[in-house]
C-alpha cells in the first residue's frame, strides 16, 4: 500500500492551511506516525493506527472543489475506498471514513448551539471499534494547528453514552429477575 502511486501523490499534496500549518499531507502523516511511536501503542492496534494515519487525509487532492464535499466527494470517503482495496477490517475503514465527523459535529454544536444527537448516533452505529476510533481522533487532533476542545467534547460524549448504556443494561437485567 505504501508504494501505491495514488497514495504517494496524495501524501505530496498540500500547502499550509487552517488546521494543517505543516503543509503537505505527508508531513502531517509523519507527525502522526511519530506520535503513534511515542504513545507506546503496540501490536495490532499500533499497526491499525499507523495505517489510518497513512491513509486518512491522503485523498484531499482528489476532492472536486466545485462540488459539495460530501459522500464520494469527501476526502475521507475517498480514503476509505482506497483502503478497501487492501483490507476489509471495518474498524479501520469506518475510522478512516468518519475521522473528521466528530469535529464537524462539535463545530455544528458550537455554531448552532444545538447538538446533532441523531448525527452522532448514526456515526457511532457505523463504528464497530469505538476505542480505536477515539484513539485515532485523539492522535490526529494532537498535531499542530488542531483544537483540543472537540477531542475533549467527543471523549466526554462517548463516556456519557457508555455510562448510560451500562445503566440501561443493568436495569434490563433487574427487570428480568
Amino acid at each position: 500500500m505504501a508504494a501505491d502511486p495514488e497514495l504517494l501523490e496524495g501524501l505530496a499534496w498540500g500547502a499550509p492551511r487552517a488546521g494543517h500549518p505543516e503543509g503537505a499531507v505527508g508531513t502531517h502523516v509523519a507527525h502522526l506516525l511519530d506520535a503513534i511511536d511515542r504513545s507506546g501503542e503496540t501490536g495490532e492496534r499500533r499497526e491499525l493506527l499507523r495505517l489510518m494515519a497513512l491513509v486518512h487525509d491522503s485523498f484531499k487532492s482528489q476532492v472536486r472543489e466545485r462540488l459539495p464535499r460530501v459522500g464520494e466527494n469527501h476526502h475521507a470517503m475517498r480514503a476509505r475506498r482506497f483502503a478497501e482495496r487492501y483490507t476489509d477490517d471495518e474498524r479501520l475503514l469506518s475510522a478512516i471514513q468518519f475521522h473528521d465527523r466528530p469535529y464537524a459535529l462539535w463545530r455544528k454544536r458550537e455554531r448552532r448551539g444545538k447538538f446533532d444527537d441523531g448525527g452522532f448516533n448514526r456515526m457511532m452505529r457505523c463504528v464497530p471499534g469505538p476505542d480505536l476510533f477515539l484513539r485515532f481522533i485523539e492522535l490526529d487532533g494532537s498535531t499542530e494547528g488542531k483544537r483540543h476542545e472537540p477531542i475533549e467534547w467527543f471523549r466526554e460524549e462517548l463516556a456519557k453514552r457508555r455510562a448510560g448504556a451500562g445503566a440501561r443494561r443493568r436495569s434490563r437485567r433487574r427487570r428480568r429477575r
